[in-house]
């Protein structure tokens, strides 16, 4: 319902490493995944509690939040255990997950499977797992917390429906979880219940997958995609599915990927502009119409573009000002505008200039304000 792309990093103003910062949520809210003790959509920013403690998010119609100290917190949906509360009974408020203080880098689906990386550079899932996506060569279901294997080199994971990117300290990625469309990078459609490289290279660097394509930013700035490609969401230029990574032009300026549950896709590059392509129905694109794209488009003409967030047939954007903006479809007020009212171009949400990492899956949004 409301969400992330996989995770949210609170930052200071002045650098010098991860600091805490207040959480603010709105959108649909239909089981308490807002985290605001109901289960009343809101469509303007609404802050969840006074603390002033949380590090790093991750949502969909659940939230899993780690805080500065290291502890792990949850709420919302609970249908599958993804909470990882050992049960399968809803929470609107944050309860913590154990007793714990190493959780670093939380990632969610938006709806039925968790992931989380510690400081030790160990990964552990929980959730759902009907297609092995929670990487335990098993398709049974879990409510607590599992560590996949037991290496300690996870890096960066990209959590979407029924499947887990994951690229190493090494640059090495690995997949695993449904790969129907091939969505997995494995030059094949067999779904898998542990993790299995994407090719031998070690160059990956920033994942960010959807139902059921991918994008993966590498070192060297190229940006590569794979999957189903019905509407022209691996920008490629043409609706050809691919279960391989393929370059998407040949262009070395590529900087964060996002991905759109349905199809749609955005990235920045490094020079700050903003890129979309792929369905484009709600406006999601920020083209200002709703024309599909099957190739990258530049969202204006502006270079201060930050961190970007593909939900539900919308999206947000940081920028480099500290801005906050958004776009597409808002039927349930994900935008954050004050109303139900879609726009096909960006928007900014407020006027506030302390936004940091934002984070759309589903139908609601969450970010951090410094």
């Amino acid at each position: 319902m409301f969400g992330s792309r996989n995770f949210l990093f609170a930052k200071s103003a002045g650098g010098g490493g991860v600091v805490s910062g207040k959480l603010f949520m709105w959108g649909a809210n239909g089981i308490g995944g807002l985290g605001l003790n109901d289960t009343a959509n809101r469509s303007s920013p609404v802050q969840v509690g006074s603390l002033t403690t949380w590090s790093k998010l991750a949502a969909g119609t659940f939230t899993l939040g780690v805080k500065s100290t290291g502890e792990l917190w949850s709420w919302g949906f609970n249908s599958s255990g993804q909470l990882g509360q050992n049960n399968l009974t809803y929470c609107s408020s944050p309860i913590q997950v154990g007793a714990l203080t190493d959780w670093e880098t939380p990632s969610t689906d938006g709806s039925g499977i968790s992931s989380c990386i510690k400081t030790n550079n160990t990964l552990w899932t929980w959730g759902s797992n009907g297609q092995g996506q929670l990487g335990q060569n098993n398709i049974i279901s879990r409510s607590s917390p599992v560590q996949v294997g037991a290496l300690t080199n996870w890096k960066t994971q990209s959590v979407s429906s029924n499947k887990i990117l994951c690229v190493k300290t090494d640059g090495t990625l690995w997949a695993w979880g449904n790969n129907g469309q091939g969505q997995l990078g494995l030059g094949d459609t067999a779904n898998r219940s542990s993790p299995i490289q994407v090719g031998a290279l070690t160059d990956w660097a920033t994942p960010a997958s959807s139902f059921a394509f991918a994008l993966c930013v590498k070192t060297n700035g190229t940006l590569w995609a794979w999957g189903k490609n019905n509407v022209g969401q691996l920008g490629l230029n043409d609706l050809v599915n691919r279960s391989s990574p393929v370059q998407v032009g040949a262009l070395t300026s590529w900087a964060i990927p996002s991905c759109a549950t349905y199809y749609a896709s955005i990235c920045t590059k490094t020079d700050g502009t903003l890129w979309s392509w792929g369905k484009n129905n709600s406006g999601q694109l920020g083209q200002n119409n709703t024309i599909y794209r099957s190739s990258p488009v530049q969202v204006g003409a502006l270079t201060n573009w930050s961190t970007p967030s593909c939900g539900d047939y919308a999206s947000i954007c940081t920028k480099t000002d500290g801005t906050l903006w958004s776009w597409g479809a808002n039927s349930d007020g994900r935008l954050g505008q004050g109303d139900t009212i879609s726009r096909s171009s960006p928007v900014q949400i407020g006027a506030l200039t302390t936004w940091v990492n934002p984070s759309m899956k589903k139908s609601a949004a969450s970010c951090i304000q410094t």
